[in-house]
């Protein structure tokens, strides 16, 4: 009965030491992947930073306002000033398209009731 015992005892030793040596590897792969996406995160907003500085550099005021001077002729840009901006109270909506009725449909307002009904 012993030996049953022993065996069965070096059999789950044996399987906990596969089991954990399985789980060893899934975790470094894991680890691995995570620190592929960390650094591709990091390569991302690196890029994004970069960007964000590339347009602040492009929008400057001084370089806008000379481009909008070399092409005037083509564009008709004018600065922008401040008689040029309205009210929204002025603003004038186009009203909504009435759509005509082709089918019309007759609706009685009080239904009839005979004494049968009743």
């Amino acid at each position: 009965m012993r030996a049953v015992l022993y065996l069965l005892a070096a059999v789950a030793v044996m399987g906990l030491a596969f089991w954990s040596y399985q789980e060893n590897y899934q975790t470094r792969d894991a680890l691995g992947e995570v620190r592929s996406l960390h650094a591709q995160i990091g390569a991302k907003h690196e890029r994004l930073n970069r960007l964000r500085a590339e347009w602040a550099y492009l929008n400057r005021p001084d370089r806008l306002s000379d481009l909008a001077e070399i092409n005037f002729d083509r564009l008709g840009l004018l600065p922008l000033m401040p008689d040029a901006f309205g009210r929204v109270d002025q603003i004038i909506y186009p009203l909504p398209d009435v759509l005509p009725i082709i089918v019309p449909i007759e609706v009685d307002s009080a239904p009839t009731t005979s004494e049968n009904d009743l």
